[in-house]
């Protein structure tokens, strides 16, 4: 079957209903892949090519019917990935090599497991896989990289020849709970116990939840959020990667899929996250505080969005990168994955013992992280 293959780099030259019905045959999809999320992304000054992200999407189209697509991008840096290889990139300068720019397969500092390979069927799939190893092969730079991959496509590139590195994440599974007590019964004695003391600090402190549908959002609402993601990043010495026009943009074309939670003491906003959520999974991505009270962040970034989990029947929560803390609240490990392939022989080589070393110590620690679960034992 012939294809036609095509660099994008604006997904405008596609649109949105072309995409977007790629993207909704996906088994592994989620809010992120939207055009509405990517377009957001790339229109308001987030991921562009003057931020290190120069879209370069790889699309196959036949019959001018867009088959298959992999989000794409030249990256200049490694901020925004939650993948870090700045070791390996500091190695190729120690050697007096270039490692940016680099090819990169993700959604823009959002550590999310979902499709990459985005195909109509297997045969589109394999052939996104081969025009992307001749793009490789022939652009000159230094790497490739696939980032939170599903499990299934890690070991088709696998196959093709790159090297896959597993992560952790920590996610909560609805176990059919008919209430938040009812999902702190199943845990252990003395997390149940722990839970509901910092929940009953905040109360205590006078703070009460509004739960605002993103069709609800007013501009004040988004206005007062960025102000606490703003103030997250200052806490962190860092620069906040996503903007005001972001999030007004986001509120106004997907708020299907947006909640914002905010906390209040009397009358008067102290703090806000901002959760995106589908049919099977809530998606925990951003929060803040203007102001200093103990366990607030656990109740407004944790245990609000597990009530809303509960109340709406949605099956997972992914509580973002990281944080081996979110399993004293009922969340466990789940193994990420991702896939690298570089062109340099002798970095190709050292980076594959490297993983094989990583892989399983990576398997020891989610086995470690098993013996402590925070359930009660049968």
């Amino acid at each position: 079957m012939n294809y036609r293959t095509r660099i994008v780099s604006a997904l405008s030259e596609i649109g949105q209903a072309e995409w977007d019905a790629l993207v909704s045959v996906q088994a592994d999809r989620n809010p992120f892949l939207s055009y509405a999320f990517l377009a957001a992304l790339h229109e308001t000054g987030c991921a562009t090519p003057d931020t290190g992200w120069q879209p370069q999407y790889l699309t196959l189209w036949r019959d001018n019917e867009l088959c298959a697509a992999l989000p794409l991008y030249v990256k200049s840096h490694s901020y925004g990935e939650y993948v870090f290889d700045w070791a390996w990139a500091d190695a190729y300068r120690r050697n007096g090599l270039e490692y940016y720019p680099k090819l990169l397969s993700a959604i823009p500092f959002t550590p999310v497991t979902g499709s990459r390979l985005l195909a109509h069927d297997a045969a589109a799939a394999k052939k996104l896989i081969e025009a992307l190893s001749a793009l490789q092969e022939n652009s000159g730079l230094s790497s490739t990289h696939i980032l939170f991959p599903p499990a299934a496509q890690a070991q088709a590139l696998q196959a093709a020849g790159f090297m896959l590195r597993s992560g952790v994440q920590f996610h909560w599974l609805n176990q059919g709970y008919g209430s938040f007590d009812d999902f702190l019964s199943a845990l252990d004695r003395k997390k149940r116990k722990n839970i509901r003391a910092e929940r009953r600090k905040v109360h205590d402190a006078g703070i009460r939840f509004r739960h605002v549908a993103g069709e609800d959002a007013t501009e004040a609402d988004w206005r007062f959020f960025k102000r606490c993601y703003d103030h997250t990043y200052a806490a962190h010495y860092s620069t906040p990667y996503l903007n005001l026009g972001f999030f007004l943009r986001i509120g106004e074309s997907m708020p299907q899929h947006i909640l914002l939670i905010v906390a209040e003491r009397d009358g008067k906003p102290i703090a806000s996250s901002l959760v995106f959520h589908d049919r099977d999974a809530l998606y925990g991505r951003y929060w803040g505080a203007l102001a200093e009270v103990p366990c607030l962040h656990f109740e407004t970034a944790y245990y609000q969005p597990l009530e809303f989990c509960i109340a709406c029947g949605i099956e997972r929560f992914e509580g973002g990168a990281q944080g081996e803390h979110k399993m004293a609240r009922g969340f466990l490990p789940e193994k990420t994955w991702s896939a690298h392939w570089l062109a340099h022989p002798a970095f190709a080589d050292a980076i594959e013992r490297f993983l094989q070393q990583e892989a399983g110590g990576i398997d020891a620690y989610i086995d470690e992280l098993g013996e402590h679960t925070p359930f009660k034992l049968s």
